[in-house]
């Protein structure tokens, strides 16, 4: 049995010339040209890239890392950490962030916005606010950037790590402040509904790195509050080792209950020494130095593959995004990127495009339509290009349509 047949489907063509008559008899070719599945990947650097930030040496290497970024991946994800998007109240990075989700979009990826709400790298002006106050100014942030950026950006993580907001007291801020007065549920009810509100059409996902059964609880309590969330976020940061085929089908399993998409938000697997076991907030581990080394980026390789076949063999879920792309920008300092602080290329590189642009990939095919203009195609769901002499057109191969009319 295929694991992967769930990712693939079939369709009628019905090719025509422009004058409405069947292409008889006529070998044509057909090519992937984008998954529909989304391979993603989080470089917040990209933001002072495009904006011409970067000069130099350093301009040159961003050049070639984000060239084998838009390469293999088809989804990015864009920072909108309240902290650092709208320092000043008033003064948001709106500019700035549409001019890279602009630029991502024309290279034909499909963009996500994280996070609306969170209780850490919020706005410390938060805290000279009443707690009504800074609720009225989390919804109408949540509302000004789903509507700002809709068109651009039409998927958001409403709300980041809610499980532990009301319970987080390693500083004050005024996201736990609301958190706790209004409760996990109230607070993600209104900040669901404030998006959906600016946005009708987005999708909208709630996540977390906490994969227990409080987590479980949460979601199911939300569900049927009436709250809907598009899909369910879950985190994998695998500083202290990869989690192992046991563990990552166990939570496929139990998530999966929802019959809800299921997105792989935040996936880390470093190239370095792992982080010591005994440490049990990330944040609190901070090394000397974390260097990438050639015996451990193998390893990342092979654990990569790995958990993303098992992924991708579920049919529930339909995207993952690794965090983050570039070790010179990754989360703590780690070596979990794709790119070394020298520009050196890894080998999960070329393990992950092998999967997702070769055995995940459907290759030129060269048909013959029939008598009446017909043809028969099969493959990996997403965009594909028909073409035939200097002719050509697009169409997306999809559980969708059975049969699509192209005209050459």
């Amino acid at each position: 049995m295929d694991r992967y047949n769930h990712r693939k489907s079939q369709m009628l063509l019905k090719i025509t010339t422009a004058d409405g008559k069947p292409l008889k008899n006529a070998e044509i070719a057909v090519r992937q040209i984008k998954h529909k599945f989304l391979f993603g990947c989080a470089e917040f650097s990209v933001v002072p890239f495009v904006n011409g930030e970067f000069s130099g040496d350093f301009k040159e290497k961003a050049e070639m890392a984000f060239e084998k970024f838009v390469e293999l991946f088809n989804f990015a994800t864009l920072p909108f950490y309240w902290g650092r998007f709208e320092p000043v109240r008033g003064k948001p990075d709106t500019q700035r962030l549409k001019n890279a989700a602009q630029w991502l979009k024309n290279a034909g990826f499909v963009l996500k916005g994280h996070p609306l709400c969170w209780h850490t790298v919020t706005a410390d002006w938060l805290l000279e606010l009443t707690n009504d106050q800074i609720l009225e100014a989390q919804l109408m942030r949540i509302k000004r950037e789903v509507s700002d950026f809709a068109g651009l950006i039409d998927m958001w993580d409403v709300i980041n790590e809610v499980v532990i907001m009301p319970n987080f007291n390693k500083y004050d801020n005024g996201i736990t402040r609301i958190c706790k007065q209004f409760g996990r549920m109230g607070l993600v009810k209104m900040v669901f509904d404030a998006a959906r509100e600016a946005n009708p059409k987005a999708t909208l996902l709630i996540n977390d790195y906490i994969v227990s059964d409080a987590y479980e609880i949460l979601i199911e309590a939300l569900l049927d509050k009436g709250v809907k969330i598009d899909a369910i976020g879950i985190q994998s940061h695998m500083h202290q080792g990869f989690w192992g085929v046991e563990k990552t089908q166990e939570v496929l399993e139990r998530f999966s209950r929802f019959g809800l998409p299921l997105h792989f938000t935040e996936v880390t697997l470093i190239s370095g020494k792992l982080m010591p076991p005994y440490i049990k907030d990330l944040n609190d581990y901070k090394p000397e130095s974390w260097p990438s080394t050639i015996e451990c980026e193998e390893r990342q390789a092979m654990e990569a593959t790995l958990f993303y076949k098992i992924l991708f063999s579920h049919p529930l879920v339909e995207a993952i995004t690794w965090w983050n792309f570039i070790d010179t920008f990754a989360w703590l300092g780690a070596p979990a990127g794709f790119i070394t602080k020298d520009g050196r290329i890894k080998p999960i590189y070329d393990a992950l495009y092998n999967l997702i642009k070769n055995d995940w990939w459907t290759g030129t095919q060269t048909l013959v339509t029939d008598h009446d203009g017909f043809v028969r195609v099969s493959g990996f769901m997403g965009e594909y290009e028909v073409s035939f002499k200097d002719k050509k057109s697009k169409f997306t191969l999809d559980r969708k349509y059975e049969v699509a009319q192209i005209i050459l």
